[in-house]
């Protein structure tokens, strides 16, 4: 992981991490359940708008040669952040 929690004036990126392809932006969405929608139904083209835009103040601030790809993280957690083994699922490209 390079980053987590960078912060700019449009946005948050949750984490930032590279591998020997890609520059990673990973949105992470936190929910109890699924019971209302997917966690990934909450990254929604507002978001993912804001998400591209401090990806690209990011990398004006931290140049990469790398390709950028955009992930989103689900982490379910029924007792929140007291949940002993939260479900993940990651989601590469998602968009």
């Amino acid at each position: 992981m390079v980053a987590a929690g960078w912060r700019c004036r449009y946005g948050e990126i949750d984490l930032v991490a590279e591998n020997d392809k890609y520059i990673i932006f990973t949105e992470v969405k936190l929910r109890k359940n699924a019971v209302f929608a997917p966690a990934r139904a909450f990254v929604d083209h507002k978001k993912q708008e804001r998400v591209r835009i401090s990806a690209q103040l990011y990398l004006l601030k931290h140049p990469s040669a790398l390709q950028p790809r955009f992930d989103v993280a689900e982490v379910y957690a029924p007792e929140g952040t007291a949940t002993q083994k939260p479900e993940i699922n990651y989601i590469e490209d998602a968009f």
